[in-house]
């Protein structure tokens, strides 16, 4: 007879770090990232403490919530937490007894690659999950502050060469001296192209006597006004 069958093995996530968000009913209240440079993660109802946790009862404090392992995280339950899990977003459910373990009198868990574990208390609720920050940045090395410096000098020589190079006050009369002559030479290309560049004659004496005169003067009273 084929005995029951074993859920598959879940593959956990190395060399990432861990973001945890606590939520009071549905509302997020306050959520930590935590990078690869940190071994474990300790949590206690005190600002000060790596993961400010309160409402939740710790057997000691600081509790060790979280360690590092080769494969991952290993997360430590609360004795008074309810433990949950959803999987690549799937619905949230009981975590199986099969996936908890003991470790050094603890309930831990494993923390899995594409896991949400959440801790329950009363109304508040702990979600943890792998982050997805793989490594620490890298500090500058010398030649990344050699490339800061010639951009620096760069940067700072733009106002210097517009001071050099700017207008002054002669620049400005030459660029005014030119646009008026640029303008001159256009408006007399435009009258050459409409025939008017030529001069006109003078009117003779004869052409001035035949010019119709202004007509007989007309006398009006003093209050009419004439337009």
């Amino acid at each position: 007879m084929q005995g029951p069958m074993l859920p598959p093995a879940m593959n956990t996530k190395a060399g990432g770090g861990l973001f945890c968000e606590l939520y009071w009913g549905n509302n997020l209240s306050e959520a930590w990232s935590y990078g690869p440079e940190h071994s474990n993660v300790h949590a206690a109802p005190d600002e000060t403490a790596p993961l400010p946790l309160y409402g939740f009862t710790l057997p000691e404090e600081p509790f060790l919530l979280a360690e590092r392992t080769d494969q991952g995280w290993r997360i430590h339950l609360p004795p008074a937490a309810r433990a949950e899990r959803a999987i690549q977003g799937n619905a949230y459910a009981a975590v199986p007894q099969t996936d908890l373990r003991q470790h050094d009198g603890r309930t831990t868990v494993e923390l899995a690659e594409g896991m949400t574990l959440r801790l329950s208390e009363g109304e508040l609720s702990l979600r943890i999950q792998g982050s997805v920050v793989k490594e620490q940045v890298n500090r500058l090395q010398w030649k990344d502050f050699g490339w800061l410096i010639i951009v620096s000098i760069l940067f700072l020589s733009l106002p210097v060469g517009f001071l050099i190079a700017g207008p002054t006050p002669q620049r400005i009369e030459e660029s005014k001296v030119r646009a008026m002559k640029m303008a001159a030479d256009k408006e007399a290309a435009r009258r050459k192209a409409m025939g008017l560049d030529t001069p006109l004659r003078p009117l003779t004496d004869e052409e001035l006597s035949m010019q119709p005169d202004g007509g007989d003067d007309v006398t009006v009273p003093a209050f009419l006004r004439v337009r």
